[in-house]
């Protein structure tokens, strides 16, 4: 039998892998293996229970900001009811004051007229006391008389015509 390189080699390759085999090397390999596909196994779950997590908060925090969108729609819808509220209250005490205002400036001018009703009587009662006293101190004629008359009917009307104006 002739013995090459061949020969060797593959006597070499048996011995290599007869050392590997005694060194439990493919072993610790696979040991290796199963420790990183076990690593990598846990990272999945870990990555898939985060997922799910996040996902729950997700939902968590869509829920509070529908409530939050909610609660603001609300508080506007209230902030708008209080608001018209508040416009009429404020309208009907507008109105309020203003009638109460006319009716006092209609009561005021009432009073006007009465005074002034009032002081055109007394000066018509001033002006007759006085041509009353005039005629009798004087006692005069009937012409004299008639245009007296006619002086103090002048200055009554004078006067009432002062005291509208």
């Amino acid at each position: 039998m002739i013995i090459d390189a061949t020969f060797w080699v593959a006597i070499a390759f048996i011995i290599f892998i007869a050392v590997l085999v005694y060194l439990k090397v493919p072993q610790k390999i696979n040991s290796l293996l199963n420790n990183i596909i076990e690593n990598i196994r846990n990272e999945l779950n870990e990555a898939e229970k985060l997922k799910k997590e996040s996902k729950n908060l997700l939902n968590e925090s869509q829920d509070k900001l529908e409530n939050a969108q909610k609660e603001n729609e609300q508080i506007i819808k209230n902030a708008r009811e209080e608001s018209e509220k508040l416009i009429i209250e404020i309208n009907n005490k507008f109105f309020q004051t203003s009638e109460n205002k006319k009716k006092i400036t209609e009561r005021k001018i009432v009073q006007m007229k009465e005074d002034a009703i009032k002081g055109i009587k007394d000066a018509s009662v001033k002006i007759a006391m006085e041509s009353v006293a005039k005629l009798i101190k004087t006692s005069i004629n009937k012409s004299k008389l008639d245009t007296l008359f006619e002086e103090n009917f002048n200055q009554a009307k004078g006067a009432l015509k002062k005291t509208r104006a």
